[in-house]
């Protein structure tokens, strides 16, 4: 029987595919759409740091049967291994011909998307290491509704999942909301998992976040 718990500020660890999520905010906030419009709580962040220095973040897009592998993005531009995030720095936006001419860059042959993005796990062990690592806090297992601000990068979803104490799922939660601002949430991932999701275009482990509100009873 799942049960509601008191709002607090905890630890959240998210599984790998709500964390594909969570990483497919930070790649819609740095698209090239995002940047020209203005409409990113990234914004102009090409060379700052995003994410803890450990992180590093990778495009491959000619991984053989990679489910997002192709050798040319929509526009028919040739595409390549290269690197967005590296020890936590954002390298450069993610761009089609079109978003790269109206920023006055060159394109990333990133139109219809990114390809088989790679987030390097900082931490060995899977899903197990990251309770243990956790300790105390929320594994999240389900995300409810839209609350997220692209703009302003506020995010706020309705949530299920499990209570973790010293590590150990305790019992299942329900009907709780978890909040925070994207970018301190980025910049506050505590670890990656090795536990990687391989479907969609994304594929990150699950990720330990330091700390989000959790709003209960």
């Amino acid at each position: 029987e799942p049960r509601r718990i008191g709002t607090r500020r905890a630890p959240v660890l998210f599984t790998p595919e709500l964390a594909r999520a969570l990483i497919g905010h930070f790649v819609g906030a740095v698209r090239g759409t995002a940047q020209y419009r203005e409409a990113s709580f990234l914004l102009k962040a090409a060379g700052q740091k995003v994410f803890p220095e450990n992180v590093n973040i990778t495009e491959h897009p000619h991984v053989p049967k990679g489910l997002a592998s192709a050798p040319f993005d929509d526009e028919g531009v040739a595409t390549a291994d290269n690197t967005l995030v590296e020890g936590g720095v954002l390298q450069h936006y993610v761009l089609s011909s079109y978003s790269a001419r109206k920023l006055g860059l060159a394109t990333t042959a990133n139109a219809g998307g990114v390809h088989n993005l790679q987030v390097d796990a900082t931490s060995s062990g899977g899903l197990e290491a990251q309770l243990r690592r956790m300790d105390t806090g929320l594994l999240v297992s389900e995300l409810m509704g839209q609350g997220v601000n692209g703009i302003t990068g506020d995010y706020s979803r309705g949530a299920a999942g499990f209570w973790v104490e010293k590590g150990v799922i305790q019992y299942p939660v329900a009907e709780i909301t978890i909040a925070g601002n994207l970018r301190d949430l980025l910049r506050g991932i505590v670890s990656i998992g090795d536990d990687v999701d391989v479907r969609g275009g994304i594929h990150p482990g699950s990720i330990l976040l330091e700390q989000m509100t959790i709003a209960g009873e």
